[in-house]
């Protein structure tokens, strides 16, 4: 055993035993703690973030983007649909507008002027009155025909139609605007005037433009 004094020890005296000589604790590594320090700051500026982005989401501030493109698109096909829009279609005209004739082509007497009777309550003009010619006699097996200009087409004949559930529409060469309803081998009796009422107004009410998604 001997007694020594190590250079740097404060001139202090240590009693050193066997082969061993005691050692200086190293300082801590400054470098690991700043990275941890800088690793931990990352982690959780990434879990803010993340949490800012699920608010956005479900609150639906995410889509306040997407939804303004989504109106000025619509704004644009309006105004482009505007200056190309088809012109809305001529009304329907009413009854009190038309002048019909009414002509039996059933062997039954009498069907004409009882038919022609209740289509002058119902508000329509009668012209002609009494049996069918003779292309027609005999020859009409559903419930009726009406006849009418080519005009009529689009508009007078779906009005007449209203009354006679079942009738066929036809058109002919004639010049004026009188319609023709040829009573066949099936009919009994006009529509009902509440039925007749409802596809008349159903006839007449303008349809709806057509929706547009997202608009």
């Amino acid at each position: 055993m001997s007694m020594l004094t190590p250079p740097g020890m404060g001139g202090k005296k240590y009693r050193i035993t066997g082969d061993r000589y005691p050692r200086m604790r190293r300082p801590r590594h400054r470098r690991r703690i700043v990275l941890t320090i800088v690793a931990a700051a990352c982690a959780l500026g990434l879990a803010c973030w993340g949490t800012l982005q699920l608010i956005d989401v479900f609150g639906g501030r995410g889509n306040t983007a997407q939804a303004s493109q989504d109106k000025e698109k619509c704004r644009k096909a309006d105004t482009a649909g505007g200056s190309h829009a088809k012109p809305a279609a001529d009304k329907p005209p009413k009854p009190a507008a038309l002048t019909v004739n009414v002509f039996n082509a059933t062997p039954h007497a009498g069907l004409a002027k009882r038919t022609a009777d209740e289509l002058k309550k119902r508000g329509f003009k009668i012209g002609k009155v009494g049996n069918a010619p003779a292309v027609y006699d005999k020859k009409v097996k559903g419930s009726g025909i009406l006849l009418g200009p080519k005009a009529a087409a689009g508009g007078p004949l779906k009005v007449l139609a209203t009354q006679l559930a079942g009738a066929e529409q036809k058109t002919d060469d004639r010049k004026g605007t009188e319609l023709d309803l040829i009573l066949g081998d099936t009919f009994k009796e006009l529509a009902k005037p509440k039925d007749a009422a409802k596809s008349l107004a159903l006839l007449t009410k303008p349809s709806p433009p057509p929706s547009r998604d997202k608009c």
